[in-house]
């Protein structure tokens, strides 16, 4: 096992509050019947959650990534670049306003 999928793994069992329970949306189908991955490896980065069929990538940004927004952009490009579309939300957004979130990830599967 390689060291990014190592690390993949190790985020898994340390999930914030916030992707345990957009997780739980997302898993086996729940979401319009789509197939979503967590933590998943793509190239240099893991995406914190992926539909594979759709190319789309969710990520969850807590506190800590407000001083790195031009990390974040860097990343959103990158994966752009490889035919990904990038969707971000704030783990406030999750807590506070999950339906909001799945209609946006909803509509960005259609």
């Amino acid at each position: 096992m390689d060291g990014m999928t190592h690390l993949a793994r190790a985020l898994r069992a340390s999930s914030t509050e916030a992707e345990r329970r957009l997780w739980f949306a997302l898993r086996d189908r729940r979401l319009g019947g789509h197939k979503f991955r967590r933590q998943v490896v793509i190239g240099r980065f893991i995406a914190d959650f992926l539909c594979p069929a759709h190319r789309l990538v969710v990520e969850l940004d807590g506190g800590q990534h407000g001083e790195g927004a031009a990390r974040d952009a860097a990343r959103t490009a990158w994966l752009e670049a490889r035919g990904y579309r990038v969707l971000r939300f704030w783990n406030n957004d999750v807590l506070e306003n999950m339906e909001g979130v799945l209609v946006r990830i909803l509509a960005a599967l259609q």
